[in-house]
């Protein structure tokens, strides 16, 4: 199963201010798999790699008061109400689910959509879509993209694989 990076639009609903955006979108062999449990399979347990980078951002960026992320919260604990791992939900329905927050050098919103792909496979699109406030969130921005994406496609291919399992 391959994860293909696909083109997006901005504005998003999500977020009409965003100045940025990425998508990425994997087919899973899931009949009617919603976008809820994608992401809380999407966000379930990030690997050690992820969580030793979030857990180094966070040192990084304390001093510039940028929000961090606990490393605690980032397993997907469904008695947490209104969250996914480290992400607050901001709105959802069947087929997409947007997950986000505001923060002083920017906003990001992160949608996770299900759609359909034949009579037993789903294909699930991972977006984020951001709002840069100023030259921080530029620059955070361009020093996180790599690992965005690195992170992005690891967590797509994890989902293929636990609902290949399931199957």
């Amino acid at each position: 199963m391959t994860v293909k990076s696909v083109s997006a639009r901005i504005p998003h609903p999500a977020l009409p201010e965003a100045d940025w955006v990425d998508r990425y979108e994997i087919i899973v062999p899931a009949a009617a798999l919603n976008a809820e449990t994608a992401a809380r399979h999407l966000f379930a347990r990030m690997p050690g790699w992820s969580r030793r980078l979030l857990s180094i951002r966070n040192i990084i960026v304390a001093p510039l008061g940028l929000k961090g992320a606990s490393p605690a919260h980032t397993a997907s604990d469904p008695s947490r109400d209104g969250r996914i791992g480290m992400f607050p939900i901001v709105c959802k329905d069947t087929h997409e689910i947007v997950l986000g927050f505001d923060d002083s050098h920017l906003d990001f919103r992160v949608i996770v959509d299900t759609t359909p792909s034949g009579a037993e496979a789903t294909r699930v699109g991972l977006q984020t879509v951001i709002r840069r406030h100023n030259i921080t969130g530029r620059a955070y921005l361009a020093l996180i993209t790599p690992f965005h994406n690195a992170i992005v496609k690891s967590a797509l291919r994890g989902l293929a694989a636990k609902v290949s399992a399931e199957t």
